[in-house]
Parts: structure tokens; C-alpha cells; sequence
């Protein structure tokens, strides 16, 4: 037997899925040793799990002229499909020998371009990897479910191109993957101050993409990344102050993209070089159309001095704006460990002012913009934390020189001000003595009054949810559905529109067969429909809700009770991490099934399939997978049980 016949000569093709939007391979078995191999056609039809991937395709007309041959090598078996003129176009292999295929690769103009790579030899791709012309990209999938979870290599130029797709299809889960994490910037060498600086910043990036995506205006789904520019990386040497070793890295580093024919720029700003990837470590600016985009203050070299021609970047602003941005960085580093509150109060007092200033110096309104919104968010997460009591007066000082006609902000920040205002003001408003009732029915109307104003905005849509919810909560579901139709309607491809959605499915599911497929929290593929048959209970939880946890302890006795009558308790875990859920569980005996994926409630996907958008929520599904209440109490589930089961 030739060293070919690891691998009989025949294969059959089973197993297609979908993932990542292409049809891949699943696995590929042997059969029977007198079948012939799988056409050209068939293995020609198989696509990569990462979308975006340039490989050479194949005309109908010119398949019949491919060949299917063995794989000439030692150590693997497997199988390459030959172009008419002897151009490899595709590798499938086994490379350790259990006659299943772990290896899947795609060739342009007979170089490597990409492979899907299975690389704990389970049947499914884990690993997804850029080579030759394709790039440098090396992505690790550990929950194997198509989307990548952290880089084991790129480039910065990779890294630029992945922020702008990420703000394509705002796409959070993809924006974090390019943010350097705290464990990683203490491993790239940096240490005190200036590690917890960028650990700071890295995290306000993480929690602040979403509505920065959904602000920008500038990159939408057709925007294409078009090169990486910026000066010469520098060394930060190891014997510099919070620095142990050498780092590289770039400052001012610019993504050009096209979107719609026009041009633009965008800021990336700091781009730092860990093992063998480059990591962002804050949110990029936009430039408006057409205009060159200001350098502004690095995180590790100053740069005035940089070379910028051909980038297309401007200097590096004016002196004043410089002298500011120093000055407010002094600020930033005199709170970082300040506990004393008269302390931190004067401190975010003497940055808001700084701000300011830097708002009135802007050169232009994208710039201006950008300061605003971090006078904004600064001053309502200090005000709401209770370090800033003039806070709240600064704030509504802001809103009302922004209603003045001849305010130079945009509508934009002017509703991102103003509903940022309401809700740092509900917040302040609960004091011990507060009265409840009185601030809700304010707050509502507050956000009413917003809606009314600012119709389109972005923060409209979070105003008609939070309304949406109110009404839910006094059980007046119709006007409640009249609102999340409007975000469905009004606000169609965003995530709010989403959760929307999901919510009038729930809201009008009574009576009908519903469905949910996610994974468990060990990584299993599950759909409710599996369990017709069954009555179920569907219990939304989160380890920091608490009447989720008394919740649990009455769905264990329902589950002894009615275990003859096959009762079946799903649970779906919100919290933001997977790692969050499964040490909970570990500790804690809850025997049914639990679903779980990242995001919390803000984006969590399967909070979005039912609209949910507090906890506990619980549904009862009878054994015919329909609905029989969407939103009923711990409490009163043995009384439904037990009616339903007559």
C-alpha cells in the first residue's frame, strides 16, 4: 500500500454547515476503497469560515478541467484540487493520521492564502490563519463557533483593518479582540502609572464602542480599508519610568478607508506591539469629510517632531491645544489613587474646566465633538459616582449653551448631551430620602420629551426601549409593543433594533411555537425545539442578580415535583462572560441545561432573540413548544404547571 492509502482512495463529503456566512467543511470521512473521490465541483464548492478571504475561485465552465489528486507528503494525507494548468487552487489534510480532515487550504494564483485549521482535532476549525499574499492574521476560536476570539498574530497594519471592519457592522466583539488587555500590557513590560493608564483607557474603549459605532456617522457596512499610515515605530527603552523593557510601538497611526467613492481618515492613535501582535489601546477618531485629522497627544512619545509626509496627517496642532492636552494629562495623573473626596471633587472640577478650554481651541467640528463627548462621559460617570457634586450643574450649564441656536455643536452631541444629562440626573436624584414613584414618572417623562425632540438620534432608541420596559412593568403591553415596533421599525439594522424585535416576538408569542438555539456553558450546540414534547421553563439569569438566585432555589423544587411529567428547566445565563456563569455553576447545584454568549443584556444574542432586557424573565412553553406565558413570576409556575399538565 502506497504511502497515499493512509486515506482509502474514496471519500464521502458530509457535514456542511453554515458559519461565519460561507458553507464549511464539517468533516471529511473515508468510506470504501473502490468509490471514487469527491468531484472537483464539490471540493471546489467548499469556502472558508472567515468571510473576506481572497482566494482564487473557479468558472463554471472551467471545473471539469480540475483534478483532484493525493497529497504528494510524508507526514500528511489528504487530498489537492489542480487547476487545468497544474495551479494548486486547494489543499484538504489529515495531518496526524486519524483519517479526518484538520487542515482546510485556499491558494490565489497557486500561492497559500488561507487555512481553516482544526487544531484539537474535535472536527471543527479553531484556529484561522492568513498566509502569503493574504496577510499575517493568525485568529484563535476557543469556543469554535466561527468568530475569533483573541489574535495569536497580526500586524498593525491587520490591526487598522480590523477596527474598520468592526465599525462597519459595529461589531463589539470584534473591536475587543484588537484592544491590548491588562494581562498583556504588564507582559509587554509596562508597569505603576502607566500600565493603569492604559488599562483605563483600554476599558473606556471596550464599554464605550457600542455608541461610538452607532454615533459615527463616517464608516458603514459598504466601507473598505485602504492602507495604514504612519511615522517610523519608536522604542520606549526598559530603563524608562513604568517601563521594565523595551516597547514599540506607534503613535498617531492613521487608517485610511473608503466609503461610498470618498476618502477618509481615521485617528487610531497608539498602536503597541505585544509578542507577535499589534494591540489598540483606545477608541479611534473620526475626521469629517474630506479633512485631515490633527495628531493628537501620544501615550508614549511626543509628536511634534514626527514625519508625516504622504500620510495625509496634519501637524501637530497648535501650542495651546498642546499645552492643555499636558495640563489635563497632569490632571488625570494626580486622581489616579486619590481618595480623598474634597480632593477628587476639586480634581474633576479643574479637568472639566481643562476640557473645555480644549473644546474652545478645536480647530475642527470633529475635534470639537470628540473633546465634548469626554466632557460629557467624564463628568456624568464622576457625578454618578459621587466624586464630582458639581457635577450635575456643569452638565445642565452645558445642555442649555448647546440649545442655543448658535451653538457650534452638533445635533449629534447635542442629543448625546442632553440624554446623558437625564440619566446622570435620575441617578442623583436617588438620595435616602428620595421618593421613587415621583423620580420614575420624572424620568419617563424626560425621556418622552427627549424622544419627541430628537427623533432620530441614536439615543432615541435606548429612551423608547427603557419606555418600552416601563409599560411591560405596568402591564400595559400595548403600549409597550407600540414602542419596540417603532425601534424596529425606525432604527432598522442596530442592535437596539434588535432587541426590539426580539421583544415583540416575546411579547406576542402567547399561544404560538417559539424557538431559541444557542450553546451551553460547556460549548454545546442546543435548540429549544429539541425538547418538544417537554413542557419547559425558559429562565433568564445573571450571577449579580439576586431574585434570579431565590428564583433558582424554587425552580429545584419544581423540577423534583414534576420530574415524572418531564419537566424541563432551560437556563440562560446574561452575565457579560462566560468565565462569570461557569464558576457560579461550579459552586452552585443547578441540574438543567444552561445557555450562555457574551454581552450581558446591552448585546448578549440571546437576550436579543426574546427582546429581554431585565431579570429574572421567565417563560412557561407547554409540550407542543408553544407559548403559554412570556413573563411569568417564580411564584406563580407550580400553579401553571400544574394547570397545563391536566
Amino acid at each position: 500500500m502506497s504511502k497515499h492509502n493512509r486515506f482509502p482512495a474514496s471519500w464521502s463529503i458530509r457535514g456542511f454547515v453554515l458559519g461565519g456566512g460561507s458553507l464549511v467543511l464539517s468533516s471529511l470521512l473515508a468510506t470504501t476503497a473502490s468509490a471514487a473521490p469527491p468531484s472537483a465541483a464539490a471540493a471546489l464548492g467548499l469556502k472558508p469560515v472567515q468571510d473576506g478571504v481572497e482566494f482564487e475561485q473557479v468558472e463554471s465552465g472551467d471545473v471539469e478541467q480540475c483534478e483532484v489528486r493525493d497529497i504528494e507528503r510524508e507526514d500528511w494525507s489528504g487530498w489537492e484540487v489542480i487547476a487545468g494548468d497544474g495551479t494548486v487552487l486547494r489543499r484538504f489534510a489529515d495531518t496526524n493520521g486519524d483519517k479526518k480532515v484538520d487542515l482546510w487550504c485556499y491558494f490565489q494564483f497557486g500561492v497559500e492564502v488561507y487555512r481553516d485549521v482544526d487544531a484539537n482535532f474535535n472536527g471543527k476549525a479553531d484556529q484561522y490563519r492568513w498566509m502569503g499574499t493574504g496577510g499575517t492574521r493568525w485568529g484563535i476560536d476557543e469556543n469554535e463557533d466561527g468568530q475569533i476570539d483573541r489574535w495569536k498574530m497580526i500586524s498593525a497594519e491587520e490591526t487598522t483593518r480590523e477596527l474598520v471592519e468592526s465599525l462597519a457592522h459595529s461589531d463589539g466583539n470584534r473591536f475587543v479582540t484588537l484592544l491590548a488587555s491588562p494581562k498583556e500590557l504588564q507582559s509587554a513590560g509596562l508597569t505603576g502609572d502607566r500600565l493603569e493608564s492604559l488599562v483605563k483607557k483600554a476599558s473606556r474603549a471596550a464599554s464605550n464602542f457600542k455608541k461610538f459605532a452607532a454615533t459615527q456617522r463616517a464608516i458603514g457596512p459598504q466601507s473598505q480599508w485602504i492602507q495604514f499610515a504612519a511615522a517610523t515605530p519608536g522604542i520606549v527603552p526598559a530603563d524608562d519610568i513604568g517601563v521594565k523593557k523595551d516597547v514599540m510601538a506607534y503613535e498617531n497611526a492613521v487608517a485610511m478607508y473608503e466609503s461610498n467613492g470618498q476618502s477618509g481618515q481615521m485617528l487610531v492613535g497608539t498602536v503597541i506591539r505585544i509578542n507577535d501582535t499589534w494591540k489598540l489601546v483606545d477608541l479611534p477618531v473620526l475626521a469629517e469629510t474630506g479633512e485631515p485629522i490633527a495628531q493628537s497627544n501620544g501615550n508614549f512619545f511626543t509628536p511634534g517632531g514626527m514625519a508625516t509626509t504622504g500620510t495625509g496627517i496634519s501637524s501637530a496642532g497648535n501650542s495651546k491645544t498642546q499645552e492643555l492636552v499636558g495640563a489635563l494629562e497632569a490632571v488625570d495623573s494626580q486622581m489616579v489613587g486619590e481618595a480623598d473626596p474634597k480632593a477628587l471633587a476639586t480634581l474633576n472640577e479643574r479637568r472639566a474646566d481643562i476640557v473645555e478650554k480644549l473644546i474652545a481651541a478645536a480647530e475642527t467640528p470633529a475635534e470639537r465633538d470628540t473633546w465634548t463627548r469626554q466632557l460629557v462621559d467624564t463628568v456624568s460617570v464622576a457625578t454618578q459616582s459621587g466624586s464630582y457634586p458639581g457635577g450635575l450643574k456643569r452638565l445642565k450649564t452645558l445642555a442649555a449653551s448647546f440649545r442655543d441656536s448658535k451653538a457650534a455643536q452638533s445635533e449629534a452631541m447635542r442629543a448625546y448631551t442632553e440624554y446623558q444629562l437625564i440619566g446622570t440626573e435620575y441617578i442623583a436624584r436617588q438620595t435616602g430620602d428620595a421618593d421613587f414613584a415621583e423620580n420614575q414618572v420624572w424620568w419617563l417623562e424626560q425621556l418622552t420629551e427627549f424622544a419627541d425632540q430628537y427623533p432620530q438620534a441614536p439615543e432615541t432608541a435606548a429612551a423608547k426601549l427603557q419606555l418600552a420596559l416601563s409599560k411591560e412593568f405596568e402591564d400595559k403591553e400595548a403600549e409597550a409593543l407600540r414602542f419596540y415596533k417603532e425601534v424596529a421599525k425606525d432604527f432598522r439594522g442596530t442592535e437596539a433594533a434588535e432587541r426590539a424585535a426580539g421583544a415583540v416576538r416575546r411579547l406576542e408569542s402567547e399561544g404560538k411555537e417559539v424557538d431559541l438555539e444557542g450553546r451551553t456553558v460547556q460549548g454545546k450546540a442546543f435548540r429549544l425545539s429539541a425538547l418538544r414534547g417537554r413542557p419547559v421553563v425558559l429562565h433568564y439569569w445573571a450571577t449579580w442578580c439576586e431574585p434570579c438566585k431565590n428564583d433558582m432555589k424554587l425552580l429545584r423544587g419544581l423540577q423534583a415535583r414534576y420530574q415524572r411529567a418531564g419537566l424541563q428547566i432551560v437556563g440562560v445565563n446574561i452575565d457579560n462572560q462566560l468565565e462569570q456563569a461557569s464558576e457560579f455553576l461550579k459552586t452552585n447545584a443547578l441540574p438543567w441545561i444552561h445557555l450562555h454568549a457574551d454581552g450581558g443584556l446591552e448585546s448578549s444574542p440571546l437576550a436579543k432573540q426574546f427582546g429581554v432586557q431585565t431579570l429574572p424573565t421567565t417563560m412557561l412553553i407547554d409540550s407542543k413548544g408553544r407559548v403559554v406565558d412570556h413573563n411569568i413570576g417564580a411564584a406563580e409556575l407550580d400553579d401553571a404547571i400544574e394547570k397545563l399538565l391536566k
